[in-house]
């Protein structure tokens, strides 16, 4: 089901180049007052931009079924069960996000932690293979500048170096890395890359964790999707042919991971650059004055102990660390291991000896979009991909910061695919819209 690429109508009058008007404050404006019966719209994938889909569409009036290939909800936002209670991956809310917005007026941000502020004086940095309290000054000089003030066009390291000299600059690209998993972060877009550098050092600290581990978060998407009508099926893998009888139906939110939608609308074009980084997870016994974070700017890595922030997520008398070392194409997990083990060294020591548990993984394309010089978010896989299909997901034409853009895809991608159930149904009754910007 080979599908043209449509021209999204809503990226005009979106602002300047770069993150521009954030798309919740923007479709949110649009919310139809009332709207026609739909006869159905569908969301493939229980993830956060599934699930937000579904929510936005059954809050807008529209009759909803969300599909769910595995036996749980989440996607890459559930947490292991066990006495580790791991994401994939370090993962935070960003209270600065609009996502933060959406989620409280619903109620369902819930029990939120953030890091004790005796818990933050042990945030360390790696620079020449040192172990430092500070970072760089001209780190910090750099991450006051306004992202508007950084070009489209260039690449970071560069025009970071003319800001605060080639030292400052690769320090800031580096630490710049834990929002972007890449193992080249001075190479991407300046502009894109200074979002997220102004944001991840912006004090207060916008990093927010959900208590218990982000799979509370998705069980309270799930039950206020449920509350408000939408049937979700699990274990219900969609395939091309049985996509094309959904779309026959109504309208369909395809919010899974990009690579799964090109195979699914079989469209070769839904590609988009993404990071490639190791995962390393494990727990200690505790041990007093361990760091909280060890962020290296000597090269892209960061590992933090959670349980700094919610000591439930491992058992009593253990800490959890999560870390994530990006790599390049060709490179060896073994590569990240051992970067991740030299952070271990300076930041916990005797770490071998007390380990009690340990896993490792590769995250190969499954962090989120990173955009090149010459590209921003607009330039990504349209969120219209004609004939009924719309596409929601962290990889797709929508601004925010990691699954930020997750949430303002899948809200897009269900007001665009509500509006054309509407169409379909024609001129038949119509009812209130429950959404609640």
């Amino acid at each position: 089901m080979s599908r043209a690429t449509a021209p999204d109508p809503s990226h005009h009058q979106r602002g300047e180049r770069g993150e521009g008007v954030p798309a919740m404050e923007r479709v949110q404006s649009t919310t139809p007052t009332h709207v026609h019966v739909p006869t159905h719209v569908h969301v493939v994938g229980g993830g956060l931009a599934g699930l937000t889909a579904a929510i936005t569409a059954a809050e807008s009036g529209a009759r909803v079924t969300l599909y769910e290939g595995h036996r749980t909800l989440g996607g890459r936002a559930r947490t292991a069960d066990g006495p580790y209670r791991t994401n994939e991956g370090p993962h935070a809310l960003y209270r600065g996000g609009p996502h933060w917005a959406w989620l409280a007026r619903r109620d369902l941000l819930g029990p939120v932690v953030s890091v004790p502020p005796r818990e933050g004086l042990r945030f360390r940095f790696r620079r020449a293979g040192e172990l430092r309290r500070v970072p760089p000054v001209a780190l910090l000089r750099l991450a006051r500048r306004a992202a508007r003030t950084a070009p489209v066009d260039a690449d970071f390291g560069s025009w970071a170096a003319g800001q605060v000299g080639d030292e400052g600059a690769r320090a800031a690209a580096h630490f710049a890395a834990t929002a972007l998993f890449h193992h080249d972060p001075g190479a991407l877009s300046a502009r894109f890359v200074q979002e997220r550098l102004r944001r991840l050092a912006s004090l207060p600290p916008e990093a927010h964790y959900p208590a218990g581990g982000w799979a509370r978060l998705v069980d309270r998407m799930a039950g206020h999707a449920r509350g408000l009508g939408v049937a979700v099926e699990t274990g219900a893998r969609v395939d091309t042919r049985t996509l094309g009888e959904l779309a026959r139906t109504g309208p369909v939110v395809v919010a899974t991971s990009l690579d799964a939608a090109r195979v699914l609308l079989d469209d070769p074009s839904l590609t988009w650059e993404s990071g490639r980084t190791v995962l390393v997870d494990l727990a200690l016994r505790t041990r007093r004055g361990d760091a909280f974070v060890v962020s290296d700017l000597d090269a892209p890595g960061w590992v933090e102990r959670f349980t700094a922030q919610d000591p439930g997520l491992a058992p009593a008398g253990e800490q959890l660390l999560q870390g994530q070392f990006p790599i390049g194409p060709d490179a060896r997990k073994a590569e990240g291991t051992a970067r991740a083990e030299d952070l271990l060294n300076l930041g916990f020591p005797g770490w071998r000896e007390r380990t009690t548990w340990r896993t490792e993984a590769l995250a190969d394309g499954r962090t989120g979009a990173v955009d090149r010089p010459g590209t921003t978010w607009r330039d990504r896989p349209s969120v219209i991909r004609g004939d009924g299909i719309f596409l929601a997901g962290d990889q797709v034409a929508a601004p925010g910061l990691l699954s930020e853009t997750s949430f303002t895809s899948g809200i897009e991608a269900a007001l665009l695919a509500v509006k054309a159930a509407g169409r379909r149904s024609g001129p038949g009754a119509a009812q209130p819209s429950r959404s609640r910007g």
